[in-house]
């Protein structure tokens, strides 16, 4: 059965009045505030999450070599096993000294207070001041007003376009409007039967709300109570369910996404940039004839940011090993060696001078929108919400459901989440 935070937080607050102080949260041992320079040895452990993380021993390797006090454990685990395993962590108050934060993690562990704030630390490491990042990824590592997730790389959602297709269809350029984007979208779906303008795959959480944040909808009131079914956002839910209504969209994609672009059946779509490599490698024959552009704007042309951050394990013993171990993981060039090994985009705004990122064509694109780019609420219930949405969504672009109506029922749910 899988365990929920709830759960798990008793446990952990048990444990916590058995325990009483003689727990050592890592802020007076010897190898605690030292960082292994007393002479005395440390090993801290580091939990990285999914198959990139497999590469973290060569970064961790590069570490060691400059600290030769502290040797760094790497224990890379599925993204889908990683939860569970935080959560028992929790309640045992035995885990790593560093996790790897998926950004949506970060509100329910940092509420479950496993996460350690790193505001102490960033004097004695200036390396992870929130200024030398980006400003999207600072507010994800936020909880409140404690600073607990160093922010490691990063990721934006962007419009892939087949340039020649675009141009066919009287576009010399991507659009630049929501009014364009459709226009554009339904002119490539008329080339004929089997042809569609733009995937917008609809069981992507975020994209509901991207719209809305670009129409200027305002999630939730000043009180802090949702405000999903405000008339910005439904205008949004109509904008975006008007591409499967008018079939410039499919419905049910059940299409692999590069094959069909390369194919022009679907000459446009919204993703982020792993599509990169796939799109290069898997459909080379289309070079020079795709190109992508920061998305459309509405009120703005705000987009997803997601990707992962470092974050000290409140129950560390080695919190100042570790703290320096993620001050080294935020250097500029710590994180452009972590590109070259694993695509991941660096998350300190000092990198992105680097010349590939400033120059090649690409990544030039995904810099512009990063900085036009915010992370989802910083607030525990949101992957329930989330869920919540695409249940009333499904029904409105599968049944034409009443906008309104859906989005209101969708509301009333959210209120309910986050009580």
């Amino acid at each position: 059965m899988k365990k929920t935070l709830a759960m798990i937080t008793t446990v952990a607050l048990g444990a916590g009045l058995l325990a009483g102080c003689g727990t050592n949260k890592g802020e007076g041992g010897a190898n605690a505030g030292d960082g292994g320079s007393a002479g005395k040895k440390v090993t801290i452990n580091v939990w990285g999450m999914g198959e990139e993380a497999k590469t973290l021993p060569t970064v961790a390797a590069a570490f060691e070599n400059e600290n030769p006090k502290i040797t760094i454990k790497v224990q890379a685990l599925p993204w889908d096993q990683g939860h569970d395993k935080l959560l028992t962590a929790i309640a045992s108050k035995k885990g790593p000294d560093v996790i790897q934060m998926g950004t949506s993690w970060i509100p329910e562990f940092a509420e479950a207070g496993a996460l350690a704030d790193l505001a102490p630390y960033v004097e004695q490491y200036p390396e992870m001041k929130p200024e030398n990042f980006y400003e999207g990824a600072v507010a994800a590592g936020k909880s409140g007003d404690k600073y607990v997730s160093s922010p490691w790389y990063v990721e934006t959602r962007v419009l892939y376009y087949r340039a020649d297709l675009l141009k066919e269809a009287g576009y010399d350029k991507a659009p630049q409007t929501w009014e364009e984007l459709s226009d554009a979208a339904q002119k490539l779906a008329a080339r004929g039967k089997g042809k569609y303008g733009i995937s917008i795959d609809p069981k992507e959480q975020s994209l509901g709300f991207m719209f809305s944040r670009q129409n200027g909808a305002k999630w939730f009131t000043e009180d802090g109570k949702p405000n999903f079914s405000d008339d910005k956002f439904v205008e949004a839910v109509k904008y975006i369910n008007s591409f499967y209504q008018n079939g410039s969209a499919p419905k049910d994609l059940g299409l692999d996404i590069v094959p069909a672009f390369k194919e022009g059946i679907l000459p446009m779509f919204i993703s982020g940039p792993w599509m990169i490599k796939l799109i290069q490698d898997q459909a080379p024959e289309i070079e020079g004839k795709w190109a992508m552009a920061v998305l459309p704007k509405k009120e703005n042309n705000i987009s997803l940011l997601g990707g992962s951050n470092l974050s000290i394990f409140e129950y560390s013993q080695n919190k100042d090993a570790a703290a320096k171990f993620i001050a080294f993981m935020s250097k500029p060039e710590t994180q452009l060696k972590w590109m070259e090994q694993t695509s991941s985009l660096p998350a300190a705004t000092a990198a992105w001078e680097n010349e590939k990122l400033k120059n090649d064509e690409f990544y030039k694109v995904i810099g512009e929108q990063l900085k036009a780019a915010q992370p989802m609420p910083v607030i525990p219930a949101w992957a329930q919400i989330s869920e919540s949405y695409l249940k009333h969504f499904e029904a409105i672009y599968r049944s034409n459901a009443d906008v309104k109506k859906e989005l209101e029922a969708f509301n009333a749910e959210a209120a309910k989440l986050m009580k």
